[in-house]
């Protein structure tokens, strides 16, 4: 029996589905925990081609990023308005609010026990430790800088265990390696080289820590079968969000979620490196089970036969006892 380290999953994760109605502040209630205050919101519109906007608590309200491209912070003032304390509120701008549009948002709480944490700083151009507050290895890091148009920098402990790997969250390229980026990762810093997208002089840059917490989040890979019957991925437990990326060689990036997509097999695509509506083409069927999801396509972007993936998920429950009692860790 597996066990959990946090009973509610949704004090720390959750996902919101609305219509815009243009209105100056749209107040959005999460629907699971109602403490949940998220420190991260990732918003994109639906059903037209906009821009992902990324914020949080650190950099503030009005200002965005855009996972889908390599922009500088943006100040948007009716954009995002509010981390409210049981969800957010958002203003009448194209990308989170205008009137009859419909949006995701996906919004983490920042905290060590849920294994999240947004840390920020100036560039050096030298070596440069940068503190967490994980209290664990990272598990993922996502970086940008926040000044000058480098592209996201992502390492995942999936993408092996030099930390000088590291992918892009802003385009279809496959993994590298640099000696000049990430050189080191402990459960109290981690080390940034010279590189300009990790650590250039002066510059600013924001980064998203997540350390994998059993029964509630799960930063792995897998390799895919190129079989309709496709490769299934253990994660612990159902999963709420799922985000997948190829690294052997280029394509998109992919999210997955229960709330756009309740009933398997799930069709409706995203993807963080492009501003594409959502969709239903080919590469979008999976089944969210109780312990992980399974492929139900060939299609090279999730299960190409021998193709090599990386993937970060998010718990909907965790797995419980036969009295249907979280099972917690012990």
């Amino acid at each position: 029996m597996a066990y959990t380290t946090i009973d509610d999953p949704s004090a720390y994760f959750q996902t919101d589905i609305y219509t815009g109605d243009g209105s100056t502040t749209q107040a959005q209630t999460f629907d699971g925990n109602s403490d949940m205050q998220p420190d991260m919101v990732w918003i994109k519109e639906r059903s037209e081609t906009r821009s992902h906007v990324l914020f949080d608590s650190i950099r503030g309200v009005t200002v965005q990023l855009n996972t889908n491209s390599t922009a500088s912070d943006a100040t948007v003032n009716d954009s995002l308005k509010v981390f409210g304390s049981d969800g957010y509120s958002v203003g009448p701008n194209n990308s989170t609010g205008k009137n009859t549009e419909t949006y995701v948002a996906w919004g983490w709480k920042e905290s060590a026990t849920s294994g999240f944490d947004i840390v920020s700083w100036t560039g050096t151009g030298s070596s440069n430790a940068v503190s967490h507050s994980l209290s664990a290895t990272p598990s993922m890091i996502i970086i940008k800088n926040r000044d000058d148009t480098d592209s996201w920098y992502v390492w995942h402990q999936g993408l092996g265990a030099v930390a000088s790997n590291y992918i892009n969250l802003d385009t279809t390229g496959a993994k590298s390696s640099v000696s000049d980026g990430i050189t080191a990762i402990s459960s109290s810093n981690f080390t940034v080289n010279t590189r300009g997208d990790v650590n250039e002089n002066s510059m600013k840059y924001i980064a998203y820590c997540f350390a994998e917490k059993q029964g509630y989040s799960k930063f792995g890979s897998y390799t895919g079968n190129g079989n309709a019957d496709g490769t299934f991925v253990y994660t612990g437990f159902k999963p709420a969000f799922v985000m997948i990326k190829r690294t052997d060689t280029g394509d998109n990036w992919l999210i997955k979620d229960i709330k756009r997509d309740p009933i398997n097999q799930m069709e409706k695509r995203i993807f963080p490196n492009l501003s594409n509506a959502e969709d239903t083409g080919s590469g979008g069927n999976y089944d969210f089970l109780s312990n992980g999801f399974k492929l139900r396509e060939s299609d090279a972007i999730g299960n190409a036969s021998g193709g090599t993936y990386i993937y970060m998920a998010f718990a909907e429950a965790p797995l419980v006892g036969t009295n249907n009692v979280p099972c917690t860790a012990r």
